[in-house]
């Protein structure tokens, strides 16, 4: 690796498929080396080799919610790759439930991936960060369930409004290091997973007020904007990017 590649490392935690996946295939084309996290391990080794048709990327399989794992995840992209400059929270888990019957088991789920995964890969990385002196970038992904309610979401929602809290919080602790920190906050979007069902873009399509849920274009876009040059000077802001739905609120059912 030359002197020239030293700041471009970024680390995406959940990017196997979907919103994280894109996310990592624009970064590495920008020119950054990736670290790509996924907990299964196939599905990681076979997003990595896609994202190494775009830059250079490496697998790094594992619970993003599992602290020490995180740390590994920290402390190995440094020494082996360059300085790290963007970490990007994008692992979550929604389980669904009715509030009055909530497993406590789906709860702890939830809060172990979605919360503590991205409160601690944010303590990790700008340490990292501190300890290189030259700034950088952590992104978390909450979502509009994190600003209106959604049926059967409560656990859910909760994390995702913990985690914009998290990032105005975070302000106070790490801005005069020169790290920015902000949130994206999608709402209905064309993954694998929402695809599994088959009414899924016409209801949204019809209850967007733009007519159309989002791509996974839509999402990565905004999250390497709110982690690029052009936003060093945004930290502590939630951008939701769903097309008008928390305007509006139409209800899916």
């Amino acid at each position: 690796m030359n002197t020239t590649d030293k700041r471009k490392v970024a680390i995406v935690t959940g990017a196997g498929q979907g919103i994280g996946l894109r996310i990592c295939e624009m970064l590495a084309a920008s020119g950054k080396h990736v670290i790509l996290n996924d907990i299964n391990p196939e599905l990681c080794e076979l997003a990595a080799m896609k994202v190494n048709l775009h830059g250079t990327c490496t697998a790094m399989p594992g619970d993003a919610g599992d602290t020490g794992f995180i740390q590994e995840m920290v402390e190995s992209a440094a020494p082996d790759f360059g300085n790290l400059e963007i970490a990007m929270s994008v692992a979550g888990i929604t389980l669904f439930g009715a509030f009055n019957s909530y497993p406590v088991s789906d709860f702890d789920r939830v809060m172990q991936v979605n919360l503590r995964g991205t409160f601690y890969l944010a303590q990790a990385a700008s340490n990292q960060m501190i300890k290189q002196g030259k700034g950088g970038s952590l992104l978390f992904t909450s979502s509009v369930v994190g600003h209106q309610a959604h049926k059967n979401l409560a656990a859910y929602a909760m994390s995702k409004a913990a985690i914009e809290m998290l990032a105005k919080n975070l302000v106070s602790e790490v801005a005069e290091f020169g790290i920015n920190v902000n949130t994206i906050a999608p709402g209905a979007t064309l993954t694998e997973r929402t695809l599994e069902d088959p009414a899924y873009t016409d209801t949204w399509s019809r209850i967007t007020p733009m007519g159309r849920p989002a791509s996974v274009d839509d999402i990565a876009h905004a999250a390497l904007f709110l982690t690029s040059d052009a936003a060093r000077h945004i930290t502590g802001q939630s951008l939701v990017i769903d097309g008008g739905w928390t305007s509006m609120s139409p209800s899916p059912y």
